[in-house]
């Protein structure tokens, strides 16, 4: 599984998928600052499977029914690595899961 971290998600967090997945991050591809929409297609083009993100409003501008990416909204405060580990066991389930598709927020 192809997996593309936002820039609104701090790095550390590959370190925790890597072994398991292809993860890449929005820097690394050279696509800081891109719009949703753009990132989307850009991701589409690369083959990506997963948008990793804390962006709240992706699913409200974007049609993501249309499009083969899921995304896994990380719903906690502040987008922290110490945070984000609290919920590091939800988000390697539901990146296991063979129901991931549209937007699942994990808390």
């Amino acid at each position: 599984m192809k997996i593309l971290l936002d820039e609104n998600i701090p790095k550390s967090l590959k370190k925790h998928l890597r072994n398991d997945y292809i993860v890449f991050t929005v820097q690394e591809m050279g696509w800081s600052r891109k719009k949703n929409g753009e990132l989307l297609k850009l991701m589409l083009l690369k083959k990506f499977e997963v948008l990793i993100t804390g962006d709240k409003n992706l699913r409200y501008q974007q049609n993501l029914k249309k499009i083969p990416i899921s995304v896994l909204l990380l719903d906690v405060k502040p987008l922290r690595p110490d945070t984000i580990e609290q919920i590091l066991p939800s988000i390697l389930t539901n990146l296991q899961s063979e129901n991931l598709h549209g937007v699942v927020t994990v808390r």
